[in-house]
Order: structure tokens, then C-alpha cells, then sequence
């Protein structure tokens, strides 16, 4: 293989395919990344056999053929490369030379035959998405799904696609058992023929978060997401990003959802999320646990360390109802307030132990529940 590339086109490609990567070496070829030279192009693959991602970049390819080579140490070589153009020729028993103006480095790879197969994908069957609104709904469900959780099935997301001949509803839900988010919205699109009318799978929690990056990367052409029994399939730009779907119950989150309940209280989101992260300075250590005390007019936080001191702050509130106090760790709180954009929050429980329902007025389509802790 003998090639010619921007520098500035390979890093993009070989930036996009780090999280995709596997770190822990089982089998060392996983920590590689596939270069093959073909004639429209280089082909940048990378897969941990559960996600896969494969993009077509610019080149001249000068001998088409293949190579892998170490994703991490290729990366670090072509980043701290100049502008220009970047040669890379393969030699004998794999070893690559990369040219670049004056700096030359030579690294040893493994043959391109022993890279596992990305599975064959159909181009039929996926659906439109608006980039932008897609990637709302993974910003405001992804924090709340599990990181390494005992139950396996809640280190995903479930996503459900409804679709009628009127519109597509697109609905993603995060949840560790401690806290849930639920997000969904028009994605726009009437259901086309060969799409099923309504699908529901879980993604791994790894691949929300490298769809999460493609599309913060923008562009104009509308991403596609589609989904075969065991697959999920999300095309965008050329490059294309495939995942093994989790198997398993999703909890029924519904039941979780309480019902509207006249115990709420409105405040304004800024002011809440400032007085938590003071306030939450002297809470104890490992449940972040604050207090906080509905009554007619204000909310009130309160934090206690047992070696540090003692934290309050009362801030303006609507609230009619019955006083009730109740307690949260403030990180989860926090995390809710992170993903909101509008400028009033309001809570909702009937008792200081049952699930509290976080809004906010300016998108209905998003709900979240975090459950209390006893203080």
C-alpha cells in the first residue's frame, strides 16, 4: 500500500475512531485502526466487535492495499505532524513508513486480513433525522443512563421510533435506577414505506456517546438511523457507525412517571442550580445529600458535614401547597439542571420519600425523575 493524504484529513478520520477503539487489549488487533487504500479513497475502519465505524476520506492512492495499525500511536505521530501532505508507504512483515516533509517514522502494523469484518449493511430502510434535534434528545437523556451497572440492560439507552403517515416520534430514555430521563420529539419525517411503523431497541451507552460526537461535529446533510434485529445502523456524512443492540426488558419507566400532583413547586432554574453547588460544599462526601424544604413562597437547601460545618439558603419559589421536606444527592439534581435550557424549573412530589418529576415549561417533551434519599 502507498498513499497520499492530507494531514488534516487523516486526523479528522483518526480523531473520530479513538472512542471507538478498544482499550482493553484482548485482542491486540482491536487496538488498532484498518487503513485501506482503495480507489476512490482511504477507508479508516475501526470495531471493538460491538461498535464499528467507517469513514471514506480523501486521498492518492498511489498502490491500493491494506494495513492496521495502532489507532492511539498513529494519532499522536499525524497530530503533531505539519500542514501538508502525509505519505505512508507498507513495507515488509507490516512495517509502515510515515513521511512527512523532514520527519520520517516507521511503525510496525498487522496485516489487514486479520482485522475482524464490519457487518453488510442494506441502504434501505433508514430514516431522516434532524441533526440537531437528535442530538437534544441524546444530550438529555445520556447522563442518566448507567455507567458499568450490575444490571446490564441500564447501561443503554432505550430508543423507540413511532412512526405514523402523518409524523415520526422519536423518544429516547436513560435511566440507573436512581434517576430517569426521558426526551422525545417531532423528528419530522412521515414514516416512509419500508420503515417499520414502530421500533424499539437499547443502545449501548458507548455508542449514544460516539453518535453524540458526530453530530456535534455539525454538517448539513441530515443524518439516518435504522435498525435490522441485531443492529443499529446510523449513517452521517460518509461515515458510518454500527452497533450490536443490548438484549433484554427495558424497566417500564412509565410506571415510574408520577402523575401530575398539585405539590409543585416553580424556581428559577439559575438561581436552584448556583445555591445546590454552594450549598452542596459541606454535604457529605459520598451522597452529596441536601435538604430541601417546600414551603408557601421559597425553597430552602440545607447541607451538614459532620467535621466541616453546616450550609442553608432560601430562595424565592412558587409553591402553594402543604410544607414538605425532603432530601436528594445534589450530583443528581445537578446533572438534570446541566441539560436544561429554560429559565424556570419546576419539581413535583406527593411525599418526601416518593419519585420528584423535574419540568421545564419550555419543553414538554422532556421529563425526568430523580428519586430522594432519607436524611
Amino acid at each position: 500500500m502507498k498513499m497520499r493524504i492530507g494531514r488534516d484529513e487523516l486526523l479528522t478520520g483518526l480523531q473520530r475512531v479513538q472512542g471507538v477503539v478498544e482499550k482493553r487489549n484482548t485482542m491486540p488487533i482491536l487496538s488498532n485502526v484498518l487503513l485501506e487504500a482503495k480507489q476512490e479513497g482511504t477507508e479508516i475502519v475501526a470495531t471493538d466487535l460491538e461498535i464499528g465505524m467507517r469513514g471514506l476520506y480523501k486521498a492518492t492512492v498511489l498502490e491500493p492495499g491494506g494495513i492496521t495499525l495502532s489507532a492511539r500511536k498513529l494519532y499522536e505521530i499525524i497530530k503533531e505532524l505539519p500542514d501538508g501532505d502525509v505519505e505512508l508507504t507498507t513495507g515488509d512483515n507490516h512495517w509502515t513508513t510515515i513521511q512527512a516533509g523532514k520527519s520520517q517514522f516507521k511503525i510496525v502494523g498487522l496485516p489487514s486480513g486479520d482485522y475482524p469484518a464490519l457487518p453488510a449493511i442494506e441502504r434501505e430502510g433508514l430514516t431522516p433525522l434532524t441533526g440537531a434535534g437528535f442530538l437534544e434528545l441524546i444530550r438529555k437523556t445520556l447522563f442518566a443512563a448507567g455507567d458499568n451497572d450490575a444490571r446490564y440492560i441500564l447501561n443503554g439507552l432505550l430508543v423507540t421510533l413511532a412512526a405514523t403517515d402523518k409524523k415520526t416520534m422519536l423518544r429516547l430514555v436513560g435511566t440507573d435506577g436512581h434517576r430517569l430521563a426521558v426526551a422525545e420529539q417531532e423528528i419530522g419525517q412521515p414514516g416512509s414505506r419500508n420503515v417499520p411503523k414502530d421500533i424499539k431497541a437499547i443502545i449501548p451507552k458507548k455508542a449514544a456517546q460516539e453518535i453524540r460526537r458526530l453530530l456535534e461535529e455539525g454538517g448539513d446533510e441530515e443524518p439516518l438511523i435504522g435498525f435490522t434485529k441485531n443492529l443499529m445502523i446510523f449513517r452521517k456524512s460518509g461515515l458510518l457507525l454500527t452497533s450490536r443492540l443490548m438484549e433484554g426488558n427495558y424497566p417500564n419507566y412509565q410506571q415510574v412517571l408520577p402523575k401530575e400532583s398539585h405539590k409543585r413547586i416553580a424556581v428559577k432554574r439559575g438561581e436552584l442550580e448556583s445555591a445546590l453547588r454552594r450549598v452542596s460544599v459541606l454535604s457529605r462526601d459520598k451522597a452529596n445529600a441536601v435538604r430541601l424544604s417546600f414551603a408557601p413562597g421559597r425553597l430552602t437547601l440545607f447541607a451538614s458535614h459532620p467535621e466541616y460545618g453546616e450550609a442553608t439558603e432560601e430562595l424565592a419559589a412558587r409553591y402553594e401547597g402543604e410544607p414538605l421536606t425532603t432530601g436528594f444527592n445534589a450530583r443528581y439534581l445537578l446533572d438534570v439542571f446541566g441539560v436544561m435550557d429554560g429559565d424556570t424549573v419546576t419539581l413535583q412530589m406527593e411525599t418526601p420519600l416518593s419519585p420528584c418529576l423535574i419540568q421545564e415549561p419550555e419543553t414538554p417533551g422532556f421529563k425526568c425523575v430523580v428519586m430522594p434519599v432519607k436524611i
